[in-house]
């Protein structure tokens, strides 16, 4: 059989050993729902309750402020659909390089888009040029999903909160309008402190199939002074913001998950970016031609995005995984989709190098065996198009 390796963890993560075992039960015994009133049903509110709980602890917030989503695109369609319902006479400020369940939700309203550097760090300048009286939502995501970049939210954060004093004082006899700062920290979550008090932000999400949880897993976290409409409607689970019966499995693994992966996200970043560095070193010592996309030191540790000039990433994703490689261009969500990335185009890459562009990403079953293969791998089909 060829040997294959996985260096698309940005895309999906294997569920971990420890997140099956827990949810197990929750699949066939303790099958209840939680909304129910006999004892075994209430035994199950107890234990979603309970992962409520480990994740406002993670994250430092109060379990109400927790809202359990199926996923990273529903807790980024909530935050920004149910603030821009909640107040439709103002505006939203994006960054050019965020998730499409963020960008595509944002542009049906009075939307702003701030530019990021070539580094593909956001323009903080420029950030702070679009936000007006009138902003109601900033969303910044944490750390991007194709090339890995760490945005500097406590900065934007800071810069928010002088907007909200600011606009106290211009209407002393009034209710301004609400300024509210949102990150999605899908690709964080592996690496990044995660505390909601340290960053400032009043809404972030979270996303299980990203920590080795069960995809369509996730939560949106809402400080208690938020005001937003729901998206879905019915029961009134998840304090009326998001009906329907709780997939409690996966909140469980999701909870167990979030909780392993913050607990030794240093140790991990540690390992994880000794590989990377090893990887791109081989890369550009047989591969001269290389080209590293985003910036070379607030990026994630896994997170390895480079432009091979005059080739088609595409057709070499499809090389590298008939040779037992599995890599990616860009963002899975977008895989089927013509165009060049956004996000390297909103980067000022041009057509051309933004097509010829890979992204690999490393997870917690990478090997150094993995990285010396794929490593060979790599040198033996990228060498085909070199002069």
């Amino acid at each position: 059989m060829k040997y294959s390796i996985y260096l698309d963890y940005a895309a999906a993560t294997p569920v971990d050993i420890i997140a099956k075992k827990a949810m197990e039960p929750y699949l066939t015994d303790v099958f209840y729902n939680p909304s129910a009133i006999y004892q075994p049903a209430r035994d199950v509110r107890k234990a979603v309750e309970c992962a409520r709980a480990t994740i406002a602890s993670v994250l430092g917030s109060k379990d109400q402020e927790i809202i359990f989503t199926a996923g990273g695109t529903e807790a980024n369609n909530l935050a920004v659909h149910g603030i821009m319902r909640r107040f439709p006479q103002g505006n939203i400020v994006v960054s050019g390089i965020e998730h499409e369940s963020v960008l595509i939700p944002a542009k049906n309203y009075d939307c702003k888009i701030a530019k990021v550097k070539q580094n593909g760090i956001i323009d903080l300048n420029n950030l702070k040029e679009l936000i007006d009286d009138n902003t109601v939502l900033v969303s910044v995501m944490y750390a991007n999903n194709e090339v890995g970049t760490i945005q500097p939210i406590k900065e934007i954060a800071s810069f928010i909160a002088e907007q909200r004093i600011m606009r106290a004082q211009k209407a002393a006899n009034s209710n301004p309008l609400p300024i509210y700062l949102h990150t999605d920290a899908c690709q964080a979550s592996n690496y990044l402190d995660l505390h909601v008090s340290r960053l400032c932000v009043d809404l972030m999400t979270v996303n299980g199939g990203k920590i080795y949880a069960p995809k369509q897993s996730g939560a949106l976290y809402i400080n208690k002074s938020v005001e937003l409409l729901p998206l879905i409607e019915g029961g009134g689970q998840e304090l009326n913001l998001r009906s329907g019966t709780e997939n409690v499995a996966s909140i469980i693994a999701f909870a167990t998950m979030l909780q392993k992966v913050q607990n030794e996200r240093k140790v991990e970043s540690q390992r994880i970016k000794s590989l990377s560095n090893t990887l791109f070193a081989r890369l550009s010592q047989n591969i001269p031609a290389i080209i590293m996309n985003g910036d070379v030191k607030r990026r994630l540790p896994n997170n390895i995005n480079f432009c091979i000039p005059n080739t088609d990433g595409e057709l070499l994703t499809m090389q590298l995984d008939h040779a037992g490689l599995m890599v990616a261009t860009g963002s899975a969500c977008t895989a089927s989709n013509d165009e060049p990335s956004h996000v390297l185009v909103a980067m000022g890459l041009d057509t051309d190098r933004a097509s010829s562009s890979l992204r690999i990403t490393l997870g917690r079953q990478t090997t150094e065996d993995d990285v010396h293969a794929a490593a060979e791998i790599l040198t033996e089909v990228l060498s085909k198009y070199q002069d």
